[in-house]
């Protein structure tokens, strides 16, 4: 006999089609601890940032993905500007904003 039909024989359920159901119980077992662990967490993480940006103000203190931290000028449809020192401004794509400073602790000085 050859390796592959060893295989299929170890392989054949001994007990009728109990097999078959284990390994789709498995398969189902497997998605939802990658649902509870993996994609729920990350899709409640992305509903947060983007309800932060859409209450996002003039005046609010933010830092972009890049880590510039800076003060909302202006916000226009897909970008904001950012005030990162006296008179310097900069266009930045409103995707890019990545958290509110007051959320976060601002770097020591």
């Amino acid at each position: 006999m050859n390796l592959l039909s060893i295989l299929l024989q170890a392989a054949a359920p001994a007990a009728g089609g109990a097999s078959s159901y284990s390994g789709i119980l498995m398969m189902v077992l497997i998605f939802v601890v990658f649902y509870f662990f993996m994609i729920r967490p990350q899709s409640k993480r992305q509903k947060e940032i983007k309800k932060q940006r859409e209450a996002m103000q003039v005046g609010d203190k933010v830092v972009t993905s890049g880590g510039i931290y800076g003060k909302v000028k202006e916000i226009k449809e897909t970008t904001v500007i950012v005030e990162i020192a006296e008179n310097v401004r900069i266009k930045i794509d409103k995707n890019s904003v990545f958290a509110t400073a007051d959320d976060i602790q601002t770097p020591a000085k």
